[in-house]
């Protein structure tokens, strides 16, 4: 994630919303109360909707029914802008289960939350995609190092382990046909991996390819 985030109040205006996002060279903002508890996100998109609505005398096209409102004077806000409900994750979140929040939802970007339910940051699909960027040998180690130690019965010593590009290759052997699976699984969650081939014996018998 990036952290700090930057954040809007509900009150802050469109030209500073624009600012914002200019000069950090971000997407979009997240709405906080005065607590730091997320009311909603503002995106380009939600910029872009207000400025199509702007009265054009040239347009072929008409404006959108769904602009916002301006608000009293004339003001368009934050609060005017927002999506609210925010769709949000935290810190301990799995690369993988953020991805999939973002995809069914459609979102480009999720805040994160503290244990209190405060915006710590933002993480985008940058963010995400950035994971596979993690040298192959800074994988490897983690699998052999944590991840195999972490099943019960299973030797590192025992399991070849093999990272190419992401792509990851297991072979040797485990006590048991049933920690195949258990291991397989554990790999695939490590950040940056891409894939995982399965080449391991279990109690000397090939196991099936997962």
């Amino acid at each position: 994630m990036t952290s700090p985030v930057v954040r809007v109040a509900p009150e802050t205006g469109f030209r500073e919303i624009v600012a914002l996002l200019t000069d950090y060279d971000i997407t979009g903002v997240p709405v906080v109360d005065a607590e730091g508890r997320p009311l909603g996100v503002v995106s380009e998109a939600d910029l872009l909707r207000t400025l199509a609505a702007q009265e054009d005398p040239g347009a072929l096209l008409p404006a959108p029914e769904a602009a916002p409102p301006p608000g009293p004077g004339g003001a368009v806000t934050a609060a005017d802008l927002m999506t609210g409900q925010p769709v949000c994750t935290t810190p301990g979140t799995s690369v993988v289960a953020a991805a999939r929040l973002m995809s069914r939802h459609g979102l480009k970007r999720l805040p994160v939350l503290d244990e209190e339910g405060r915006v710590i940051g933002m993480v985008s699909r940058g963010d995400l995609l950035r994971v596979f960027l993690r040298e192959d040998r800074v994988i490897r180690r983690e699998i052999v190092e944590e991840v195999l130690g972490r099943v019960e019965g299973v030797s590192p010593a025992e399991v070849g382990v093999e990272v190419d590009q992401g792509r990851v290759v297991l072979s040797g052997t485990v006590p048991e046909l049933h920690l195949v699976p258990i291991v397989l699984n554990l790999c695939r969650s490590v950040d940056g991996v891409v894939s995982v081939t399965d080449r391991l014996e279990a109690g000397g018998a090939a196991a099936p390819v997962g």
